[in-house]
């Protein structure tokens, strides 16, 4: 009978650190695999250098776990139906009971990014490297933690989602560009997918934040019920999500400044070569 069917829910506790802690190492076991059996062998074809070498590893471990990641997140926002309902990013505030799909989707978000601390010393990352591998390590431990900490599953489902589609394809268009360097179409729809889920990002933010949690019935902090719907709460949540895009925005700019310096550079010495062209084409039936 369809009316007897029962549905399990969980919630987060101490025991999570264990688990966490497991799939963590499962994560590490994987990451070898991958960079063994994949990235090794793709890298001796290429012949890169010791720069590229160390981005191509990153970007190809990203790009999996990106991959994965966008499709099991994309499936529980199909089955959940988040998406067909804005109101329940607010409604029904605190989402203290989660479904398996969710629960494990967090536990094993958060155990990639803790065990991609212990990866800079194991894949002996270049020094120079650390410091920014390293923000955005922390950027996605704190903000997806905040998220299952703060009962905040739904919001931060949804605007995981769209943001691991943009890093996918950046990475794997700096992957194709390491293989083929006129291969750069795709950081040109990357750049425009970036902004609009920043966009995205910023919206939602502030209507969940400054609009929906402001007006639910049961506003109030109390850990053991697991509602923290109190305005200081609201305001530290938005200021990091703001904060956030506002950094990654100043990063996308200066990315794509540099880019284009680069582009100016290369097109100057070409200029040089067809004006000397031009001069000898000009001179020679003097000659004659």
């Amino acid at each position: 009978d369809d009316s007897s069917e029962q549905f399990h829910f969980y919630d987060y506790g101490p025991k999570d650190i264990a688990t966490i802690f497991f799939y963590m190492l499962v994560a590490i076991n994987l990451h070898a695999v991958i960079q063994e059996h994949v990235l090794d062998k793709i890298n001796r074809r290429l012949h890169l250098s010791k720069t590229k070498h160390s981005k191509f590893n990153e970007s190809g471990q990203l790009a999996f776990f990106y991959l994965f990641s966008f499709l099991w997140g994309a499936s529980i926002l199909n089955t959940e139906e988040f998406m067909m309902n804005p109101t329940s990013l607010w409604k029904d505030y605190p989402h203290s009971r989660m479904i398996f799909q969710v629960k494990f989707f967090y536990i094993c978000q958060i155990a990639y990014w803790l065990h991609a601390l212990p990866e800079l010393y194991f894949q002996k990352i270049r020094k120079e490297d650390i410091p920014r591998q390293l923000c955005y390590i922390c950027l996605y431990i704190a903000h997806i933690s905040g998220a299952y900490i703060l009962n905040l599953q739904h919001l931060g489902l949804i605007l995981m989602v769209p943001h691991y589609l943009v890093e996918l394809i950046f990475h794997a268009s700096r992957l194709f560009y390491f293989s083929d360097e006129n291969k750069q179409k795709g950081f040109t729809i990357w750049a425009l997918l970036f902004i609009m889920v920043r966009l995205l990002t910023l919206t939602l933010s502030v209507l969940t934040f400054g609009f929906g949690l402001a007006r639910v019935e049961n506003p109030g902090f109390s850990i053991a019920d697991g509602n923290f719907n109190v305005l200081p709460v609201r305001i530290g949540c938005l200021a990091a999500v703001c904060l956030t895009q506002a950094w990654m925005m100043w990063k996308f700019i200066n990315f794509q400044l540099k880019k284009w310096r680069e582009h100016v550079k290369n097109q100057i010495p070409k200029k040089k070569i067809t004006n000397t062209k031009n001069k000898r084409i000009k001179k020679e039936p003097n000659r004659g």
